[in-house]
């Protein structure tokens, strides 16, 4: 497919580098010349340098002849007015990225249905929710759910002296009966690795399963993992005001955690307090220790930095973690930064980008895919997919169908059941399936879902 996307930030590249390794015709329009000169070095697209918003600029990167428009600069009005531009010209799909609630709220005067615009996505909400899931759970730096909530894909540190380190898959596989849970993928250092029964998990390892949602005590508890219940004695510490600091903290309140809000600004805070329930407002600067030592940092179950700077957003985790608290939660936008942070000991860092990413790749697939997932750091992903009654998938056992290398099927649910899958299980018309890919089998495994 023929695809334009408008603004390099690091939604837009990201994008331009995952699309094009996937074999689309890739076009990037940016106003600046250096980003779009550095895009083609690195990737396989054309650059053409201009205003995204612009007709003339459009037609010079052949606006007539794309399938999917996808604007994702930092100003929602270029966004918004590229993609009215691009309908002009007929584009069958068109994405804009945008960060004002007005536009996508229920009471959104200008609406997706009204702009015509097939997606207008909002990564704050997605990071607001991811970041939650993961504030309940003390160990997984990743959280995903799939049909409809009923199989969890998450990813866990394997720690030196963890009851996983140095077992084989194929000796892990025999705790089966008491374990209901499949590793997918092992990350070590940069490799990722779908494992096969002679691999072993080693210390230092990030590894990634899917697990039914029932079965998540169990499994917390085969892992030293706590799950944190939804009781009242739970305390949530969070760095940050924005639209997404006040996101979470009013999924806190909703998770019955004791929730005291950060917020620098004064004015601010105000506005803060007026939205929020139960949680505390405190007017005070990230840096300001004793501040926070003073309203009980030390207590905290979890502490959520979420600021608009990086670098302030780690730091803070980590001198939290000098403090004790149990588990510690960063808003990282920056991927180099993210491998560091999860050196230095926080337990998860969320990105922006992926979160919008993920959202505006799921237009693109083909195929039957009911959700999606990107993998931080390993250019992974997670794919939810409906086998659809005219599949030639049905009725043969999965070890006779040469299910592409590089992935794997982590989970099949059919109706209320669920069942983790072995080589003799059939697929049936109507079954979900999730599964884990990596980049090189990702076009693969899309042709034979397809």
């Amino acid at each position: 497919m023929k695809i334009l996307v408008v603004g390099s930030g690091q939604v837009g590249f990201f994008l331009c580098d995952r699309l094009s390794r996937e074999g689309h015709e890739v076009t990037l329009v940016d106003r600046d010349e250096v980003v779009v000169e550095r895009a083609q070095d690195r990737l396989n697209v054309l650059g053409v340098v201009g205003n995204g918003a612009s007709a003339e600029i459009l037609e010079q990167a052949g606006i007539k002849d794309v399938d999917i428009f996808i604007a994702v600069t930092n100003m929602d009005e270029v966004n918004i007015l590229a993609c009215l531009l691009a309908r002009e010209y007929q584009v069958e799909i068109l994405i804009a990225r945008t960060k004002n609630i007005e536009y996508t709220s229920q009471k959104a005067v200008l609406s997706k249905e009204k702009l015509g615009i097939d997606l207008l996505i909002n990564p704050d909400d997605a990071v607001a929710e991811e970041l939650s899931k993961l504030a309940c759970n003390s160990k997984a730096f990743d959280v995903a759910e799939f049909a409809d909530g009923q199989i969890l894909f998450q990813g866990y540190r394997i720690e030196p002296g963890s009851p996983l380190c140095d077992l084989t898959l194929a000796e892990l596989g025999e705790l089966r009966g008491m374990y209901r849970f499949v590793v997918v993928a092992i990350n070590r250092g940069n490799t990722t690795i779908i494992p096969r029964g002679d691999d072993m998990i080693q210390a230092g390892d990030r590894i990634y399963i899917f697990a039914p949602q029932q079965e998540l005590p169990a499994i917390n508890y085969l892992l030293q993992s706590e799950q944190l219940e939804k009781k009242s004695n739970h305390r949530a510490f969070i760095l940050g005001g924005s639209r997404i600091g006040l996101q979470v903290a009013q999924n806190m309140e909703k998770l019955h955690f004791h929730t005291k809000l950060i917020e620098r600004s004064e004015e601010r805070c105000y506005k803060l307090a007026e939205l929020l329930n139960k949680a505390v407002v405190i007017n005070a600067e990230g840096l300001d220790v004793q501040t926070l030592v003073d309203e009980g940092l030390a207590e905290a179950d979890v502490f959520i930095a979420v600021t608009g700077n990086d670098q302030t957003n780690i730091l803070t985790c980590l001198l939290a973690r000098q403090h004790n608290v149990r588990r510690t939660l960063a808003l990282v936008s920056q991927p180099e930064l993210i491998g560091l942070a999860s050196d230095l000991g926080i337990d998860a860092c969320i990105s922006p980008r992926l979160a919008a990413a993920g959202a505006i790749l799921k237009f693109v697939r083909r195929g039957d895919i009911i959700s999606l997932t990107a993998v931080e750091g390993s250019n992974s992903e997670v794919l939810e997919l409906e086998i659809s009654k005219d599949s030639g998938l049905l009725t043969t056992p999965l070890n006779a169908l040469h299910f592409p290398r590089g992935a794997i099927i982590g989970a099949i649910v059919r109706g209320n059941n669920y069942e983790i899958p072995t080589g003799e299980s059939i697929l049936e018309e109507g079954d979900r399936v999730v599964v884990f890919t990596l980049p090189e089998a990702l076009q693969k495994v899309e042709r034979f879902f397809a």
